[in-house]
């Protein structure tokens, strides 16, 4: 049996963010957390009376400041988490379509009902970008208002708690796992893996170039494909946690991978080169019938500008960019 802690509200300094989790098992193992180490022990047991009653709990904890101190904040705040058993296959119609759609890495929300006037609640409802997939809130007006909500915080990977009459919602995005996919292995394409496998990137590089594409050079990327974009793409599920770096500078290159990643729902795509360069693909692209809507989705020059020109420099400059992007914020290239 196993139990999952989430933060469903915060107030002031929390260590960790909204929607983050921590999962438990009947014999106490932990993964994740929900504090950075202030409340664990107290969550852990919780988890093992919502394990032997099969009732999830709303709790609520104060971080002190000197908690805080202690897991590297100034200052305190409050958390609240939602411990629930993790329903077993079968045990709720909303839970197989749920683990596809994680383990085949497609984007999903949730929406769960916290608390509600009634008593009735850990009610849940499952959707994805097209609608409703599974399960349901009990009741028409709650259903409708989490489907609103899903739509914005599937764009946005965000999670939210909020209140619908009497019952308190709480919905979250569960984006697959963030993948970088960088288009031309040269000399910044090398830091830039680094730096993306650190932050918790599936990294791909993609090159034709056999010189430049090898196990030495890239030993550190989870993928390394010795293809041309049209080859290798179509393989690499370019879905809404995918984010495309093109360093080749080479529009023999760049061109099959723009169009391909265009007509995708990627995330991010940044394109290395001068503005003159980046005007010949736009030109390109425009006579090709992309719209200016869709060639505006590249972030060209691509990365934040810092300042450096060093390869590393580069790298740190262009998954700057990713990070924010990630994060829904919209700084200059």
């Amino acid at each position: 049996p196993v139990a999952i802690a989430t933060v469903v509200k915060v107030w002031g300094s929390a260590p960790r963010p909204l929607g983050a989790k921590m999962a438990i098992s009947g014999d106490g193992a932990l993964v994740g957390s929900v504090s950075g180490g202030c409340v664990e022990g107290a969550v852990a047991e919780e988890a093992q009376e919502v394990l032997a009653s099969g009732v999830a709990k709303l709790v609520s904890y104060g971080v002190s400041d000197e908690e805080a101190w202690a897991v590297g904040l100034s200052c305190g705040g409050r958390i609240d988490i939602y411990v629930e058993p993790l329903a077993p296959p079968g045990g709720g119609d909303w839970f197989e379509p749920l683990a596809r759609c994680l383990h085949d890495e497609r984007l999903v929300a949730q929406a769960t009902v916290l608390a509600h006037g009634n008593g009735e609640a850990g009610a849940r409802l499952i959707l994805t970008p097209a609608g409703k997939l599974a399960g349901g809130l009990g009741e028409t007006e709650l259903d409708r208002a989490a489907e609103a909500k899903a739509r914005e915080l599937l764009v946005s990977f965000k999670a939210e708690r909020f209140t619908v009459g009497e019952a308190e919602l709480f919905v979250e995005a569960l984006p697959p796992r963030p993948k970088l996919i960088v288009v031309g292995a040269v000399h910044t394409a090398i830091p830039l893996v680094t730096f993306a496998n650190t932050i918790g990137f599936h990294t791909v590089v993609v090159d034709p170039r056999s010189a430049f594409a090898t196990t030495e050079r890239f030993g550190h990327a989870d993928r390394l494909l010795i293809e041309w974009p049209g080859e290798a793409f179509p393989t690499l599920d370019l879905n809404e946690a995918t984010y495309l770096a093109l360093l080749s500078h080479d529009l023999k290159i760049d061109l099959p991978a723009l169009r391909l990643a265009l007509a995708s729902p990627a995330r991010y795509i940044g394109a290395l080169g001068s503005r003159k360069t980046h005007a010949k693909r736009t030109a390109a692209l425009a006579e090709e019938g992309f719209t200016d809507e869709q060639i505006g989705r590249i972030h060209a020059p691509i990365g934040l500008n810092l300042g450096g020109r060093k390869p590393e420099e580069i790298a740190v400059s262009i998954i700057a960019e990713v990070v924010a992007v990630a994060h829904g914020r919209g700084p200059a290239s």
